[in-house]
């Protein structure tokens, strides 16, 4: 049993409560790119399956409406 509450502790989100997840929000995408502007993997990020997923959606709705870009030379 202990072993899964330090995971849980391990857990922990950069992603507040108060934060909107949508691709107006760059200051809270750009922490989930790379230098390359790949998106960062979930295990990286330690974000849950739902958050990664809404993060992933913003990211590439800010690449098609040209607020980013889609690869970085």
């Amino acid at each position: 049993m202990d072993k899964y509450k330090q995971t849980l502790n391990k857990r922990l989100t950069l992603i507040r409560s108060g934060d909107q997840i949508n691709y107006i929000n760059m200051s809270l995408i750009s922490r989930f790119l790379s230098e390359q502007d790949k998106i960062l993997s979930r295990r990286t990020n330690k974000l849950t399956f739902k958050q990664q997923r809404l993060i992933t959606i913003a990211i590439k709705q800010a690449r098609i409406l040209s607020l980013l870009s889609f690869h970085n030379n």
